[in-house]
């Protein structure tokens, strides 16, 4: 019986216990908020996912300002890099705006290609030098030394023709030269194609007909009267490889070449078109000149010699060097037309010039030399 009681005791003491314990055991396990939150993001990607598929915007469950982890990564300013923008290319950070109609707009138009091969080019293809190409009864010498000269004295009976002496301002050296005609002076003075034969040749005259090779041989649009040292030094120099010494007349001059090439639809190199902007841009307002007819006359005529014609020369046995003739009088005597054309002289009219009997008339036309 004395047993009875005392496990009785112990029975209520484990109870007891196990009240006390049972509270404090649930304390001590974790809560449902005090879980990871990596085990709630799998429901905010698909309350995310669900609010897409309905429309509706999704709401961020947090209040951090972290951006999402598919934007730009901040960088360290919190500025969103950008891609870079392309630079601007060499051509369009040189080529200036032009008004249409000026040269340096005119310039950019011209097709650009590379330099043909030289091969076949000759003086001759571009025909007989200075031709009367406008039928106004005098060659194109003598037309451009009217037009480019000042104070003119003509040759009476030659209808306001050809030139014997004039005083030229020339463009590209800045200089006052004194022309004087005659087989050491006429030099002096010499007639520039712009736009040099051998550049044409290069750049698209090779596919020309002869005639409108001799008529751009004859163009007054495309001839100056210059110093004549200055222009052999030129040759056949582009604007990218010769200008005038004279910097002043360097847009005038340029201009023409533009011209020139536009009218005859002639090409150019890349580097002569960069040169012809170059020097274009700082007188963009640089008109294309232009050219016509030039008139006889517009000078003092004097006359020089008698105007009767003289029997031609006996042949000599073979040729020799040409003798310029006493006293002045006419021009010098020649061995051949092809010679005294060379030296710039001619041509001659029966009945009009006394050098018309010292060469043949082959054509039976009236003039030699021509």
């Amino acid at each position: 019986m004395s047993a009875t009681p005392r496990n009785r005791l112990i029975w209520i003491a484990l109870v007891v216990g196990a009240v006390i314990a049972i509270p404090r055991l649930g304390e001590a396990l974790p809560s449902g908020d005090d879980r990871p939150p990596a085990a709630a993001a799998p429901t905010a990607v698909a309350t995310d996912r669900a609010a897409q598929q309905s429309g509706a915007t999704p709401t961020d469950p947090t209040t951090s300002d972290t951006p999402p982890a598919t934007g730009p990564t901040p960088t360290a300013t919190g500025s969103i890099p950008t891609a870079p923008q392309a630079a601007p290319s060499p051509a369009a950070k040189r080529t200036p705006a032009a008004r249409p109609g000026t040269a340096l707009a005119t310039a950019l138009t011209l097709t650009v290609k590379g330099r043909a091969p030289k091969t076949g080019y000759d003086r001759a293809q571009f025909g007989q030098a200075w031709l009367d190409t406008d039928r106004n009864g005098c060659d194109t010498r003598n037309d451009i030394l009217r037009r480019d000269l000042r104070s003119l004295v003509l040759k009476a009976g030659t209808r306001g023709c050809l030139v014997l002496r004039g005083t030229l301002n020339d463009p590209y050296t800045a200089r006052t030269i004194s022309f004087v005609r005659g087989q050491t002076t006429s030099t002096a003075a010499q007639i520039d194609h712009v736009v040099a034969l051998a550049d044409a040749w290069q750049k698209g005259a090779q596919q020309w007909s002869g005639d409108r090779r001799a008529a751009f041989a004859n163009d007054p649009l495309n001839l100056l009267a210059v110093d004549g040292p200055t222009n052999q030094a030129k040759g056949a120099g582009d604007t990218a490889t010769w200008l005038p010494p004279n910097k002043s007349y360097r847009c005038t001059y340029v201009a023409r070449q533009v011209a020139v090439k536009a009218k005859y639809h002639l090409w150019v190199t890349a580097a002569e078109r960069d040169a012809m902007v170059r020097v274009l841009t700082p007188c963009p307002t640089q008109p294309l000149p232009t050219a016509g007819p030039v008139k006889l006359g517009g000078g003092r005529e004097e006359a020089v010699g008698s105007t009767s014609p003289q029997p031609a020369p006996k042949p000599s046995p073979r040729a020799t060097a040409p003798a310029p003739v006493v006293g002045g009088q006419t021009d010098p005597r020649f061995a051949t037309c092809k010679a005294a054309k060379a030296a710039g002289y001619g041509p001659y009219r029966s009945g009009v010039d006394v050098e018309y009997g010292w060469y043949r008339d082959g054509d039976r036309d009236g003039t030699v030399c021509e």
